[in-house]
């Protein structure tokens, strides 16, 4: 399995001076996902949960909707110029009676760490229809435990505080509780990875679970969300334009700028309890 974290020499320059020492950045590798054999996609992630990772994105693709739909996930061969393998190519089969993935999802594109729908031609490519409806969630929550989520989420960031180079994504309860929090230098991936751990543990749909995420709140992740059920997706940061639409067209509450006691309530506000 390939680090998580690479350590590099570096020249530190300050007002009070220069020194050199070695600085830990988050490694960054790509990973080919197939599907039978055959290539599905490649992402630029963090080595780790590289199963989650797989199964997540499945999941918001539309390709799979529980963990029953997946028979096995191995790692094939994929050796660097010393002989080791990689481990940076992962091929899953689908059990019996799953369908392949169609070609809106068999797309030869490459996907960067910083945009998960990079490639795909337009909006209506790229719109999914869930098989888990969140409109009907009674989730709700307190704007006292959303404004304690970011601190919460940040004292889970091992690899963020080393490197401070990590997007994040957790899984919240409604008393504030975060049950799985995943790390990657892609904020689509750290959500994927999040969500196959949901999956793999049997929890599909997430109805009563809330998702958070330490930077800004982008079409693709209210979309994530929306495949694996969850009514409400809080963000540390700004949203788009599209994530609001998305998220009001799938009757979900999306929170943006939770920082501290503040933040905006875009759509959904019948599930934010004041206090």
């Amino acid at each position: 399995m390939g680090r998580v974290t690479v350590r590099r020499p570096v020249r530190k320059l300050t007002p009070d001076g220069q020194r050199r020492r070695p600085d830990a950045l988050a490694a960054e590798e790509p990973l080919e996902l197939r599907v039978s054999g055959k290539p599905l996609a490649v992402t630029m992630r963090t080595p780790g949960h590289d199963v989650e990772l797989a199964h997540g994105f499945l999941l918001s693709e539309g390709v799979i909707g529980s963990r029953e739909d997946i028979a096995t996930a191995r790692y094939c061969d994929s050796v660097d110029d010393t002989g080791r393998n990689t481990y940076n190519v992962l091929d899953l089969a689908l059990a019996e009676g799953v369908p392949e993935p169609d070609t809106g999802v068999e797309r030869n594109f490459y996907t960067t760490s910083s945009c998960g729908v990079c490639g795909k031609a337009a909006l209506d490519a790229v719109k999914l229809r869930t098989r888990f409806d969140p409109s009907g969630s009674p989730f709700t929550v307190s704007t006292t435990v959303l404004a304690g989520l970011p601190a919460t989420l940040r004292e889970r960031q091992r690899v963020f505080a080393a490197t401070g180079g990590l997007h994040a994504a957790g899984l919240f309860t409604p008393d504030g509780r975060l049950l799985a929090v995943r790390e990657d230098v892609g904020r689509h991936n750290a959500v994927d990875k999040v969500l196959g751990w949901a999956l793999l543990e049997g929890l599909i749909p997430l109805s009563d679970c809330g998702l958070l995420v330490s930077g800004r709140a982008s079409f693709e992740l209210v979309q994530k969300a929306a495949m694996a059920g969850m009514p409400m997706l809080a963000a540390v940061s700004a949203p788009s334009s599209l994530a609001v639409e998305l998220a009001e067209e799938n009757g979900m509450t999306l929170v943006g700028f939770l920082r501290g006691e503040s933040m905006n309530l875009y759509t959904g506000e019948k599930r934010i309890m004041e206090g």
